[in-house]
Formats: structure tokens, sequence, C-alpha cells
């Protein structure tokens, strides 16, 4: 019989948070925490393993600091629920193991950094985050970066155990033909939108003034006054880059950075060498290489941003007025101002309709639409749309487009779709959606009591009187 009780020097839970939070509904991310229970010895800390998972512990604290967490959003008792779900948490980490499954580091960095300035903003500060969770900025984002890791590996795993799962227009049919209708998914209010952009013209004396500073920054640097990753920290304008001294965070391909951008980061050959300066969609920008790896390379860089003027901003406005009144009067069509007059090259080549991306946990797919839930756009866009009626066109706004630029916008309701229950005409991909789900967890299901079957469980005689989900953990 086990051991109940060990001395442990430390540990972490949050990296059991993740897919946690998948399996009991508890949708934010959660940052984690330690319970400390100390022995007779200060420095360390006693705790109790509850369950083995294969050669994997789970502990009695990583059940108390999950409880804690939850609060009252777990169903049923959480003493049988959190090692239930830890447990089936490490069959998926174990099968990613065995294939190989590796997640893109860029993902999860871009995911972490979105997630910390989101909690900052509540928080009020860093200081005030930092004071919240008891941890340095820097140990937050490796917290999250572990979590956000086996969330997006187990993910992956699902993924490929599902993927052979094809639904066709004939099995969804059947699926809802003699469903009741208000048993039928409701389907919230949409809207589908047009959009024109302009962008306020930047005088060529501001755009020398950035250039100016980024020769400056290329100077201090080559004479060793001062060095890149100083300089990136004091005056760089990419934040997500900038607090690691300009580098960004993993190698990538050229296909995933702007392309003028790329070409230049790929010339590069000296890890001394200070590129040019280069103009991309983000602002201009001076580049470092940091290293190559095949087809790959890490660098690191400055940005900044040439700054509008009230006088442009102002001019644009005028003009964007100008032409929202030319559309009212019916001079030309809404799509055919969009294709010819319209910066927001995404919309511009679908005459304006802008298009919704999301990703289909179901299929593994992103799926693409023209409709939208009013929270799924942009604050500025949604503002706006929420008092047109449909048809109307808007008066011109400012809004800060996807590269993080200041534009001016007006907007076309083109459709508003009420709230309903879903149809087969109108709905399809949704119901479609509504069968592969149920088809990929009636395997994930079948997969997981495989795995029981064939994984060693062991589970502390306390912790087994419990009405588990799966009730093939407990070997006869």
């Amino acid at each position: 019989m086990l051991n109940n009780v060990i001395f442990v020097a430390r540990f972490r839970i949050n990296r059991y948070m993740s897919l946690l939070k998948k399996f009991v509904g508890v949708f934010a991310f959660l940052l984690g925490m330690q319970i400390h229970l100390f022995a007779q010895s200060p420095n360390h800390v006693v705790d109790e393993v509850i369950w083995v998972v294969g050669d994997e512990a789970i502990l009695r604290s990583d059940v108390e600091a999950a409880r804690m967490d939850f609060g009252t959003n777990i169903s049923g008792n959480p003493y049988c629920v959190i090692p239930e779900q830890l447990a089936i948490q490490k069959l998926f980490l174990h099968q990613a193991q065995l294939d190989s499954i590796e997640v893109e580091p860029s993902e999860i960095t871009a995911n972490v950094e979105a997630r910390l300035n989101y909690l900052t903003m509540r928080a009020g500060s860093k200081e005030k985050l930092e004071e919240y969770y008891h941890k340095t900025m820097t140990q937050i984002r490796e917290m999250m970066y572990e979590s956000m890791k086996e969330q997006y590996t187990v993910q992956k795993v699902r993924t490929n155990l599902t993927s052979d799962i094809k639904v066709t227009p004939a099995e969804v049919r059947r699926y809802f033909k003699d469903m009741p209708e208000d048993s039928l998914p409701w389907i919230p209010a949409q809207v589908e939108v047009q959009i024109i952009t302009q962008q306020p013209r930047i005088p060529q004396e501001e755009i020398e003034r950035v250039k100016a500073e980024l020769r400056d920054y290329t100077e201090r640097i080559n004479s060793g006054e001062s060095s890149f990753s100083t300089l990136a920290i004091l005056y760089s304008e990419d934040p997500a880059s900038a607090r690691y001294g300009g580098e960004m965070p993993d190698y990538v391909g050229r296909g995933e950075l702007d392309p003028a951008f790329a070409n230049v980061a790929f010339s590069l050959t000296d890890p001394t060498t200070i590129s040019k300066v280069v103009e991309s969609e983000y602002g201009f920008h001076i580049i470092q290489l940091v290293d190559k790896r095949g087809d790959k390379i890490k660098v690191r860089h400055i940005l900044r941003k040439p700054k509008l003027a009230q006088a442009d901003i102002d001019s644009t406005m005028v003009r964007m007025d100008s032409i929202a009144e030319d559309l009212r009067k019916e001079k030309y069509s809404f799509e055919d101002a969009a294709s010819y007059l319209s910066d927001d090259k995404d919309s511009r080549n679908n005459r304006g309709l802008m298009t919704n991306v999301k990703y289909d946990q179901a299929s593994g797919e992103n799926i693409r639409t023209s409709r939208f839930q009013l929270q799924e756009l942009p604050a500025e866009i949604a503002k706006v749309v929420s008092t047109m009626n449909t048809g109307e066109i808007s008066q011109p706004f400012m809004m800060v487009n996807s590269k993080d630029k200041e534009v001016c916008a007006i907007v076309k309701l083109k459709s508003h779709i009420k709230p309903h229950r879903a149809s087969m005409s109108e709905d399809f991909q949704v119901l479609k959606e509504v069968v592969m789900s149920k088809l990929q967890e009636q395997k994930i299901n079948e997969w997981i009591k495989e795995k029981q079957a064939s994984t060693y469980v062991r589970i502390n005689e306390d912790w087994r009187n419990c009405d588990f989900e799966y009730p093939g953990w407990i070997k006869k």
C-alpha cells in the first residue's frame, strides 16, 4: 500500500487547471495557487497522494487548491469530480507524449499576453495584479504559459482522436427530423455588417521623424552607447516584445510575418548587424537577428509608429462623411465603394462584407461566416451598429483596426437576424456542429474507457466512495 503522507519541497498545481476548466465548465483562465500544509520543519510541505494514474500522482493539495478556486462552480462532490478530471487530463497528456504532439509556442505566448493584458486592466495595474496573486509578473506569465500549453496539448489530442469523424447533410437531417421544435438550438440575434475604412494621411515629415529616431537607435547600438534590448524596452511600441528587449518569443517562418518585415528579417545573417529601417503594416522597424534554425528565425525588433495630426484626422472624417452621403443618395453602391475606396484589405476583397472567423472545436477547423453577434464585433463597430436599422449607413467614426492603427470608418447594417430556433435552411452549420459534437464526445468517452482499462490506477481508500462519471477507475 502506498505511503499516503509524503514530503515535497514544492509543487505546482496550475498545470492541471486548463483541462479541469474544460471539463467542469469554468471558462475563466485560472492562474493557479498553492496550499502549504507545514510539517515539523517549516522548509517542507506535508502532502498526500490520493490517486496514482500511470506513473503520475495526484495530490490532496491539487484538489484543495482547485476546490477553493472553483468555489460553488463545481457540479457534484468536488472531492470526487476534481480528482477524476485531473486523472482524465493525465490520460490525454500521456497520449500526447506517445504521439509526440507539440503545440506552437507563438500561439500560446500570444494568448498569454492577451490574457495578462486583460487581467492587468481588470486589476488596475501590474502591481495590483502581482499583489493579488502574490507572484511577480514573470511568475504569473510562466504559470499561465504552462497551463495554456497543457490546454492546447489536450485539445490537439482530442482533435487527433476525432479527426476521422465526418457528418453528411443527410445525417444532420435524420438527427433533427423528429426533434420537437422547442428542443432545437436557440440562435441569438446576429448581424451582417459592411465596412469602408480609410487611414488618415500621415505627413512625410512625421514619417521622416520616425525613421530618424530609428536610425539614431542604430547608431547608439553600433557605437556601444546602448544595447538593442535596452532601447526596445524604453521605446518600442510593440508591447508584446518590448518587455523582452524587443525579442519575439519564438522561432517563426516567413509566412508568419508581415511580408516586408520578413524580407528584411530573413536577409540578415550576422547577429551583430542592425537592419535598415523597414516599413510594415504596423509601422516602422529596425531588426536584429537572434538565431536561425532551418527555415525559421528568431529576431528582436523596435517598432515606432508615426503619430496622426488632428488636422489629418479631421480631413479624413470630412471625406468619409461625403462618401457616406453619396451612398445614401445611391450615387453608387456600398459594394462598389468598398471595392474601390476602402483601405481594409480583408473586407475590400469581399465587397465590404465583414467576415467572422471562428475556431470550431468540433471539427478543429476555422469556420468563416458573415454573421456576428454584437459582442463578436470590434467594440467601436458594435457600439455604432447597435443603434442602426437594417440598410442604414452610419456616420463616420474613428476606430483601431487589426493592425493597431487608427482609421476612419463607415458601416452599413446589411441585415439583422432576430433570435430564433435553428432551422435546416438558415442554420445548417449550427445543426451540423451539434451532430458533430455529439459523435465526437461519444468517441472521446469510448477512448477514455479504453485508456482506463489499460492504465494503472491506484486510488486511496478514503477517495473511492464516489459516483464517478467513468466507473472504470476502480478495477475489480
